[in-house]
């Protein structure tokens, strides 16, 4: 992975409440295949699925730092899990499993109900349960563990419409969801309230084709997006939407290296 030269970019959204959501992009990386991001404190890093057999930890220099496999054929999507001690993978297939960060199973693969399996990106919500997006129907479901869906949205029901969606991430400051919808959708950012409903979509063309994953890293206020098109990560600068009159939040604690 090599980082490249940083280029400075601005725009905001103009269908948001102002201030509207604003991204500064502020570099790349390489990275082959990348398909779901989730932000590590502990290593000041990445977590990458590229759906191949094993997820990958990076700094934000790019240098690896582990990679390991899980029991699953693939891994497709990868998230953080509630109190941030481990992972939790899943493979686009309806599998899921849970590791430590070192890649020691905590217990075999699962599946969570039989309804749905075409997990794209997972977020843990506020109360453990995971949000999860596919794009085959195109949906947000959020998820108990014991599979139960506890909450379901049409991404079609949006307009503009959610169609391809790929990956997801918390903001935990805001509740904000940032959901990416790819090149055969909208090729654009959509930034949803922690009830679901759109705050406004931001285009992507200019930074990149076919967007694939999204993690956020609050304590620096700095967002990254996974690009299928071109095989590489971007780097943003960036502040939420907020509601008229709201101070945007505030960095809060993150990890000493920077």
């Amino acid at each position: 992975m090599r980082r490249l030269l940083p280029t400075i970019l601005c725009a905001c959204l103009a269908t948001a409440p102002a201030p509207a959501l604003e991204l500064r992009l502020s570099g790349f990386y390489e990275l082959n295949r990348p398909a779901s991001l989730d932000y590590d404190p502990a290593f000041c890093g990445l977590w990458i699925a590229n759906e191949g057999p094993e997820v990958i930890l990076v700094t934000l220099d790019g240098l690896e730092l582990r990679r390991f496999g899980s029991d699953l054929s693939r891994i497709k999507a990868v998230t953080l899990d509630a109190d941030g001690s481990g992972l939790i993978v899943a493979d686009g297939f309806g599998g899921y499993q849970r590791l430590d960060k070192d890649g020691t199973p905590r217990g075999a693969p699962y599946r969570l109900g039989t309804t749905w399996v075409d997990t794209e990106g997972m977020a843990v919500d506020a109360d453990g349960s995971l949000i999860l997006v596919e794009d085959d129907p195109a949906r947000i479901l959020w998820v108990d563990e014991a599979g139960t869906v506890l909450r379901e949205i049409d991404g079609h029901s949006y307009d503009p419409m959610l169609t391809e969606p790929q990956g997801i991430a918390r903001d935990p400051r805001t509740g904000h969801l940032l959901i990416v919808d790819d090149w055969e959708g909208t090729n654009s950012l959509f930034e949803l309230d922690a009830d679901g409903r759109l705050l406004g979509t931001y285009p992507l063309i200019q930074y990149g084709r076919d967007p694939e994953g999204i993690a956020i890293r609050p304590g620096a206020n700095l967002l990254f997006m996974a690009f299928d098109g071109g095989a590489r990560i971007a780097a943003f600068d960036y502040a939420p939407t907020m509601g008229d009159g709201a101070e945007a939040p505030r960095p809060g604690a993150d990890c000493a290296i920077s």
